[in-house]
C-alpha cells in the first residue's frame, strides 16, 4: 500500500474527525448503513473528479458517526481519474470512487475494479438512473448537457433564441455557437452524442452532415468546458458567442454566483425533445479495499437525503434520491430535459473512438 500512503500524503482536501452535530450518518432521515461505529478511528479514502465539491459539514457527520478521516483524492477529470483507478487495480489508491459517469460505465466495468454492493437506500433512487444490474456501480447525482444562450444579447439583437439542434444550421446563427471537443471534453462528448442519437449514422442527412452544416455555419470548437463557457460565452465573460453547450444547471449557478447579486440568470437552456444528453454519475466501492464495511456505509451516505441535498449547490447536478428536496433557485432557473439523449454504454464503447474520428475527419481537417 505504499502507492496509497504516497498519494494520501498529496491530497489537496484533507478532512478530519472534528466536532459536528449529533446526526446519525444517513442525515436523521434515511436507512440503514452497511457499518457499525469502529471502536478505533480509522481512516476511508475516497477517490473524485476535480469537479467533486461537498460542504465540509456534511463529511464531518459521516466522520463523528463512524469515527473516522474522510481524506478526498482528486485525480483530473472524469474519464482521467478513472484511468488511475484501473491503473492502479492491484494496488488501489482509495476504498471509494466517486464520479465515473455513463460515458465510461462500460469500461469501468470490464476493467473489474469495483466491488458488487446492493445498497438498501436504493429503494429511495429512482429505477430509471439504475444502470448496473450487478449493482457494483451506483447511481449518486444526474445532469443533462444542452445548450445554453445569453438571453441578454438575443433581446437587444432582435433575434430568437434556438429551440432545436436543426436551429443552429440556419444562417440566422452563424459565428454564435461554442462547442467542446468530445475527445478531450466531457460534455463535448455529450453533444457528440446527442446529434448522433437525433441525426442518426445513416440516411439521407446523418449525424456527420449535421456537423458540416454547422462548420459551415463557423461554429468554434475549444478543447474544454471552461474556454467555451468563461472564454467565448457572451453571458460569462467577454466573449462574443452567444451559444454554448453547457449544462441545464447552469442558469442556477449564475444566480448563485452573481457578483453583483442578480435575481434572475442571464442564461436559458435549450430542453427540447432530443436536445440535450442525460449524464448519470456513479459512486463504487474499489476492490481490494481493507474497509469494506466503512465504503458501504459511506455508499449509503452518499445516496441518503443529507448528502444528496448538498449535491445540487455545489456541484450543481441533481440528486437521484426521490425524497431529496432541491432548493430555491434549483426549483425556479433549472430545467430538466424533455426526452434526453442517452446511448447504450457497450454501444458506446464500441464506437466511441470511431465517432471521434470521423467527427474530427469532418469538424476539424
Amino acid at each position: 500500500m505504499k502507492l496509497r500512503v504516497l498519494i494520501a500524503g498529496i491530497v489537496i482536501v484533507l478532512l478530519t474527525a472534528c466536532s459536528a452535530s449529533g446526526e446519525n450518518a444517513a442525515g436523521g432521515e434515511g436507512g440503514e448503513t452497511g457499518a457499525s461505529q469502529p471502536d478505533e478511528p480509522t481512516e476511508l479514502l475516497v477517490m473524485t473528479h476535480d469537479s467533486f465539491a461537498l460542504s465540509e459539514s456534511v463529511i464531518q457527520v459521516f466522520e463523528k458517526t463512524y469515527n473516522t478521516g474522510v481524506t478526498l483524492l482528486p485525480a483530473g477529470d472524469a474519464g482521467a481519474a478513472l484511468n488511475q483507478a484501473i491503473l492502479a487495480k492491484d494496488d488501489p489508491l482509495a476504498d471509494v470512487f466517486f464520479g465515473v459517469d455513463n460515458s465510461f460505465i462500460g469500461r469501468a466495468l470490464e476493467a473489474g475494479i469495483f466491488e458488487s454492493y446492493q445498497s438498501p437506500m436504493l429503494a429511495d433512487i429512482g429505477k430509471q438512473y439504475i444502470t448496473d444490474n450487478s449493482y457494483r456501480l451506483l447511481p449518486v447525482d444526474y445532469g443533462d448537457v444542452c445548450l445554453n444562450y445569453d438571453r441578454e444579447w438575443f433581446v437587444e439583437q432582435s433575434v430568437t433564441p434556438p429551440a432545436s439542434l436543426e436551429d443552429l444550421v440556419d444562417p440566422a446563427y452563424r459565428s454564435l455557437l461554442v462547442v467542446q471537443n468530445p475527445a478531450t471534453s466531457s460534455p463535448g462528448l455529450a453533444f457528440m452524442l446527442t446529434t448522433i442519437e437525433f441525426f442518426g449514422e445513416q440516411g439521407d442527412y446523418n449525424y456527420l452532415d449535421y456537423w458540416r452544416d454547422l462548420r459551415a455555419n463557423d461554429v468554434l470548437v475549444t478543447d474544454g468546458w471552461e474556454d467555451a463557457y468563461f472564454g467565448y460565452f457572451s453571458a460569462a465573460g467577454d466573449g462574443d458567442r452567444p451559444i454554448v453547450v453547457s449544462y441545464a444547471s447552469s442558469p442556477p449557478a449564475e444566480v448563485v454566483f452573481a457578483d453583483p447579486p442578480r435575481d434572475e440568470p442571464p442564461t436559458a437552456t435549450v430542453t427540447s425533445s432530443g436536445s440535450c444528453y442525460r449524464q448519470i454519475e456513479y459512486i463504487g466501492i474499489l476492490a481490494g479495499t481493507d474497509q469494506r464495511a466503512l465504503a458501504e456505509a459511506f455508499v449509503d451516505y452518499a445516496l441518503d437525503v443529507q448528502f444528496q441535498e448538498d449535491i445540487p449547490l455545489n456541484m450543481f447536478v441533481f440528486p437521484v434520491n426521490e425524497r431529496a428536496s432541491l432548493p430555491d433557485v434549483f426549483q425556479k432557473w433549472a430545467e430538466v430535459a424533455v426526452d434526453p439523449a442517452t446511448v447504450d454504454s457497450d454501444v458506446l464503447d464500441q464506437n466511441r473512438e470511431q465517432w471521434i474520428r470521423e467527427w474530427t475527419d469532418v469538424v476539424l481537417r
